[in-house]
């Protein structure tokens, strides 16, 4: 009778510490060196002094209206120690607090008369003053900061608005307009065309010279007879304005008795 042959368990490989140049790498090298500053832990986050006296005295459950200045100072300058071996400038704003810490500690251990302990204040008022109102802005601000926020507990959803057309309406319009519209049309039309300048058929130069030549023999003669009605107002504005010419140039003078009367014209006497 055969023995039956005996079956091994398959093992499972050892996972990889990391992947070099795509080599799998299982074992540590003998002369990885790791410097001792390379991994740091944070067990507590402080933001401040204030922040860090307001949580000794929770840990403790001191009453923040009585709080045991010595005890508290002790506790607050050992972490005061511990942050300056580890970062150095991490403790330089709290030093001022351990300072305020220990000038509080010196008052209350002083011996101070009945009287004047009625008259002065607590010198613990102004810190305890000053956590209250810490503690009440650090609540405001973890109440805020548990309200849900976009991106965070809240997704807006974002959606393409369809590609929308707009539909021309006719406006409403009656015949009365269409008229007076095509009118206005058709005279700006008129504004528009096109005519022919054509030279002036009388001269003032012209009749300026007529009219000396009329009035040689020095008598009067009457305006209307300078003109023909055949020239109609054309010929009295032109025959008017060369006689204004001459008298402007003092060739002749202008008489006339009274308003409205007839007006004659004479040579002027050299």
């Amino acid at each position: 009778m055969s023995e039956a042959p005996e079956t091994v368990a398959p093992q499972q490989g050892e996972l990889p510490l990391a992947l070099v140049y795509g080599q799998a790498v299982t074992e540590l090298p003998l002369d990885l060196y790791i410097p001792p500053d390379a991994l740091e832990v944070f067990l507590e986050a402080f933001e401040g002094p204030l922040d860090l006296l307001l949580y000794l005295i929770r840990k403790q459950n001191i009453d923040i209206l009585d709080i045991p200045v010595a005890e508290i100072t002790k506790q607050y300058m050992g972490y005061v120690e511990l942050m300056k071996s580890v970062r150095l400038e991490l403790a330089a704003e709290y030093l001022v607090m351990a300072a305020m810490l220990a000038e509080i500690k010196s008052r209350m251990l002083l011996p101070r008369s009945a009287e004047a302990e009625e008259e002065e204040e607590d010198p613990r008022a102004e810190l305890i003053r000053r956590l209250q109102e810490y503690e009440r802005f650090k609540a405001a601000a973890e109440d805020l900061d548990g309200l849900p926020r976009v991106g965070r507990e809240l997704q807006v959803p974002r959606l393409d608005a369809p590609e929308a057309r707009a539909r021309k309406l006719l406006p409403q319009v009656s015949l009365e307009e269409v008229l007076l519209s095509m009118a206005e049309v058709l005279r700006r039309a008129d504004m528009f065309e096109s005519h022919q300048v054509t030279r002036e058929a009388l001269s003032t130069r012209e009749r300026m010279s007529e009219v000396l030549e009329r009035l040689r023999g020095g008598a009067f003669l009457p305006f209307i007879s300078l003109f023909s009605a055949e020239e109609g107002r054309l010929g009295v504005v032109v025959t008017f304005m060369a006689v204004l010419e001459l008298v402007k140039e003092s060739l002749v003078e202008l008489v006339q008795n009274e308003p409205f009367a007839p007006i004659h014209v004479r040579a002027r006497a050299e």
